[in-house]
């Protein structure tokens, strides 16, 4: 679950959304990272889409939320690759 967010970049409505269109999302992580200052959260940013039923993006905006992080496992480095 997310630790909140600081904003949206980018938002931009493409289109109009209408009552009984059929909406779903696709969501890009673009980047992560963890806190310095408090290394048990991470910071994620990602660029999301809303695409209504014939494909057409509607909506898309760059995101930025923070996220608790999970302990690194020993033997293992920060990309997730065994050491």
């Amino acid at each position: 679950a997310s630790l909140g967010s600081p904003g949206v970049d980018e938002l931009r409505w493409n289109k109009p959304v209408r009552p009984g269109d059929e909406l779903a999302i696709r969501v890009t992580v673009q980047e992560t990272k963890r806190s310095r200052s408090k290394p048990d959260r991470g910071i994620v940013h990602s660029f999301i889409e809303v695409m209504n039923q014939n494909r057409e993006v509607v909506m898309s905006m760059k995101a930025v939320n923070f996220f608790f992080c999970r302990q690194k496992s020993p033997g293992k480095m920060e990309n997730g690759t065994k050491s």
